[in-house]
């Protein structure tokens, strides 16, 4: 028995068990190649003894942490004040739920803090890796693979072509919304674009510019950073150049919401003057005044999506497509 106030050993395990110490060992390691009595035996000892495998010793031997990391590569303000991304953590966390793995949130702020994480995220530390919102050609999926570490991208980045990835269909989606305003009659429709620097913001921006082409209607565009506060400056800038707009298609829910603050500031009914098609039908959308029509994705599905693949690549397995586009619909409310 161990000593009260020290750590039990693999050896006081075997002891207690019954069994050789390297039995104890392929029992903690998950190995096929042990008894069901013993197995049984074993793991009766760990409960007993309170033995806590070392994890250390044990990656050695496995070569696995079990630990996988989701890399954000946006600020606090963005992470925490967005729904998108809690939706993201929380379906990656169901999908690993039954899997044995932890997840390592890692924020990327500055260059600085990039740079720290490309030397941390090594097979040493992580057994793969998801990364979300990148910007431009970001060459940490590329460093990551060739070092051996499995990684999933929730959305594509521009000039990338990863090993596997989610994403949303965003061009269709931006075209069902904006297609939608045509059909209500609206004429003059602007567009509040996503940073071009992302794949998210170049596709609805891409979707938007389909649809007015396809109408014979001019594009009257002007550009956010998804946030509302980027959104507020963006709708006034429209207002100046282009007053007689009758409608507005923003690439993400908080930018619609702040485009709304400013219609209404400015004395402009909602839809009566201006209709508003916003993109993620988050939980703000059906509470806005009015509620917002907008663009329906699952940033939950495409965490568990995400942390699917993953899992597979870790494990080895093969993938019959390691890339997995999901399909948008736009949820109609009273703001069109």
């Amino acid at each position: 028995m161990a000593v009260k106030g020290t750590r039990p050993t693999l050896e006081e395990v075997a002891a207690r068990a019954g069994v050789g110490r390297g039995t104890v060992s392929r029992v903690i390691n998950g190995s096929p190649r042990v008894s069901r009595q013993a197995r049984e035996a074993v793991l009766l000892a760990i409960d007993e003894l309170g033995y806590v495998p070392n994890r250390a010793a044990r990656t050695l031997v496995t070569r696995r942490t079990d630990t996988v990391a989701l890399v954000v590569a946006e600020s606090d303000q963005r992470l925490f004040g967005e729904p998108y991304f809690a939706g993201i953590i929380r379906g990656i966390s169901a999908a690993l739920g039954d899997t044995g793995l932890q997840l390592l949130l890692a924020l990327a702020r500055s260059p600085a803090e990039y740079a720290r994480l490309e030397d941390y995220l090594t097979a040493q530390h992580v057994d793969g890796v998801l990364l979300t919102s990148l910007h431009a050609e970001d060459p940490l999926p590329g460093k990551l693979e060739a070092n051996g570490v499995p990684t999933v991208l929730g959305g594509r980045p521009p000039g990338l072509s990863p090993v596997s990835y989610v994403d949303v269909d965003n061009r269709s989606g931006a075209r069902q919304a904006v297609d939608h305003l045509v059909e209500r009659g609206r004429r003059r429709i602007a567009t509040i674009a996503g940073p071009q620097d992302m794949g998210v913001g170049i596709d609805r921006l891409a979707g938007y510019r389909d649809a007015l082409a396809g109408a014979g209607l001019p594009e009257l565009v002007v550009y956010g950073d998804f946030g509302e506060a980027s959104a507020i400056a963006a709708t006034e800038e429209l207002l100046a150049s282009e007053p007689a707009i009758d409608a507005i298609f923003a690439a993400d829910d908080p930018m619609a919401l702040g485009a709304i603050r400013v219609l209404r500031r400015s004395g402009r009914a909602v839809p009566g003057d201006v209709a508003v098609i916003g993109f993620d039908d988050s939980a703000a959308a059906p509470l806005a005044d009015p509620p917002l029509t907008s663009v329906h994705q699952s940033p939950e599905e495409m965490g568990r999506e995400m942390a699917r693949l993953l899992v597979s690549r870790i494990r080895g397995e093969t993938l019959a497509d390691p890339v997995v586009i999901l399909q948008p619909h736009l949820v109609l409310r009273e703001s069109t």
